[in-house]
């Protein structure tokens, strides 16, 4: 599959320029096809064949394997969630608090990497929050931050810049100082080539609903090989031991513990169908069309008098934030006029366009002429 085919296959793009995959992809057609081949298949032919739980089970480890093999990762690192807020959430939850332990996280995060810290200060556990400088943190700053601390939050793809964080320096500072690493993921599969074992992080949790092009309820968490064992998860289920019927239960081996009970197959099986069709195109077609067209629109920009770029003008991503005078009306205007980007919460004035492989430098020059 090349880029042309895959927008052929993407039919919110005939009705707009859709430039908001940061926030969510539209499916191609045949990624929901898969899902609706799955609900199918499960509600009609399972019942009266191998069964409707046998069935479910083994779209859930053939999407384990296709995420696994994406990260680099073994499917027994593998937890499947329904997003990267559930994969956080479940680190949070699973990890063992007392009064006073810490919390470091960047002010670049995304509120799935900020409210479970707030949730856990009322049992006493405090956070500290590493300034940053135009999407950048300073190295020795987190290395101040982070002596003492329990656990390091941090994002490898800052969603308000687009900046790429050194995942693997800030993981070996925090691991140097006794802290674990937890690193939302979420924007980097499916723009870019991610290998969880170079970035040496315990946990990773990610989704299927962004820049792979996956159906809604599709999330993963990576669990680097040990770090389970720092893990008493909050809710447990069928699918969290290895003897359900057993008098006394024991955790299944690796992140399998973190997965509870039932759900639907569907949107993984439209996640794993995604993934194919990603590796189809390969990433050295998908970065370099990414690159090509962002800096296209980064030019445009820099051009306009209606504009001031944030993001670097160097390429690092897909994502490209600029200010504006009123974000809101902005992004509603364009909406009327058939382009669809997004404001953002903070840094004020801000809004972000996301370039994806499907896009085109017709769409990026009419963002570019309607500004």
């Amino acid at each position: 599959m090349n880029p042309e085919d895959l927008r052929a296959d993407i039919p919110v793009l005939d009705r707009t320029a859709y430039m908001n995959t940061g926030a969510a992809g539209p499916s191609p057609t045949r990624v929901v096809e898969a899902g609706e081949d799955c609900l199918e298949r499960h509600e009609y032919d399972a019942p009266v064949e191998e069964g409707m739980y046998p069935a479910a089970f083994e779209t859930f480890d053939r999407t384990r394997e296709a995420v696994a093999d994406h990260l680099g990762a073994t499917p027994e690192e593998v937890a499947l969630t329904q997003s990267t807020t559930d994969g956080i959430n479940r680190i949070a939850a699973g990890l063992d608090w007392e009064p006073g332990d810490r919390v470091v996280r960047t002010d670049l995060e995304h509120s799935s990497g900020i409210l479970p810290w707030k949730r856990l200060a009322r049992h006493g556990v405090e956070t500290e929050v590493v300034e940053s400088e135009a999407g950048r943190i300073d190295a020795d700053a987190f290395a101040e931050a982070v002596e003492g601390a329990k656990l390091v939050c941090l994002s490898a793809l800052t969603w308000t810049h687009g900046t790429l964080l050194p995942v693997r320096e800030l993981t070996e500072i925090a691991h140097d100082a006794g802290a674990l690493v937890l690193v939302d993921a979420v924007q980097c599969p499916g723009q870019m080539p991610v290998d969880v074992h170079e970035w040496g992080a315990d946990f990773f949790a990610g989704a299927g609903h962004k820049w792979l092009l996956g159906p809604f309820g599709a999330g993963f968490l990576h669990v680097s090989p040990g770090a389970e064992a720092r893990l008493e998860p909050a809710h447990i289920g069928y699918r969290s031991v290895e003897d359900p019927n057993a008098e006394e239960y024991a955790y299944e081996p690796g992140a399998h513990r973190l997965e509870v009970g039932t759900v639907s197959p569907v949107p993984y099986a439209g996640l794993r169908e995604a993934i194919h069709l990603i590796e189809e195109i390969g990433y050295d077609t998908i970065e370099g069309r990414i690159e090509r067209l962002t800096d296209r629109l980064k030019q445009g920009i820099v051009e306009s008098d209606e504009a001031h770029l944030l993001s670097p003008r160097e390429y690092e991503s897909g994502l490209v934030s600029f200010v504006v005078d009123d974000p809101e009306a902005t992004v509603e205007r364009l909406a009327e006029e058939g382009v669809r980007i997004r404001d953002l919460p903070y840094p004020d004035g801000v809004v972000r366009a996301s370039i994806h492989v499907f896009n085109t430098e017709g769409d990026v020059d009419e963002l570019v002429d309607r500004l």
